[in-house]
């Protein structure tokens, strides 16, 4: 087996750090409980989504929990912005969970 990343995995972590620096660029205003709200529940589908995949990522969960606990401290600017953190990680899982779906029969067996 290979020490070096594969094609899949550099696309995966190109594609995962593309979206995460999408959204920590984003217009600056202030977010709203109604913002936060939109964001947490994109970011739930997306994770449950990874879940079912069985590639759930436990940064994705750990984000999540950040942005609830923010909003729960009345927050919204945080607790937007790590619920968009979320969905951009379980959007990455589950590109993931897809692109290596097939691609482990590429690899050669020694």
């Amino acid at each position: 087996m290979s020490t070096t990343m594969s094609a899949a995995m550099k696309r995966t972590l190109a594609i995962s750090m593309l979206l995460v620096a999408s959204f920590a660029l984003s217009p600056a205003r202030a977010a709203t409980e109604a913002d936060y709200k939109a964001a947490y529940a994109t970011a739930d589908a997306a994770a449950k989504e990874a879940a079912g995949l069985r590639n759930q990522w436990t940064v994705t969960v750990t984000a999540l929990a950040a942005a609830k606990k923010a909003a729960d401290g009345g927050d919204f600017d945080r607790a937007t912005a790590a619920a968009n953190e979320a969905e951009a990680l379980a959007r990455a899982s589950i590109f993931q969970a897809y692109s290596e779906k097939e691609a482990w029969k590429a690899m050669e067996i020694r």
